[in-house]
């Protein structure tokens, strides 16, 4: 779970479709129904994609994670969104401290439109 610090999410999965297509593959043995279990590494799927450049990769993989459906426990998915969607990672501009910086930034957007929604309600 993205929002506790990507705790372990166990629970049922109610709903479940993977991408498909020329270039993508998942690995998993998920399913509707399926319960995970709160004892080992919840990891329920690897999105992999293939693709002549990077961008195409890129390109692709958003469209497969737009595609992923996931439903009834909370998942990275979104979270993956945010960041094949980020222009420094897109541009190729990152190191070890992108995620933390990606997270960080997104802290002080959560405290600012939490302090403009308080002062709108005021």
């Amino acid at each position: 779970d993205p929002d506790k610090d990507f705790r372990p999410a166990p629970g049922e999965i109610t709903s479940f479709h993977v991408p498909g297509g020329h270039g993508i593959r998942v690995d998993t043995a998920a399913y509707a129904k399926y319960v995970i279990p709160p004892y080992y590494d919840s990891m329920i799927a690897k999105l992999i994609v293939r693709a002549q450049t990077r961008r195409e990769a890129i390109e692709k993989m958003k469209y497969a994670l737009e595609e992923f459906i996931i439903e009834g426990i909370p998942t990275t998915v979104s979270y993956h969104k945010k960041i094949f969607s980020h222009p420094d990672f897109i541009n190729g501009q990152f190191d070890t401290s992108f995620i933390y910086r990606m997270g960080e930034a997104e802290k002080q957007t959560k405290e600012i439109t939490t302090k403009s929604t308080e002062d709108e309600q005021k």
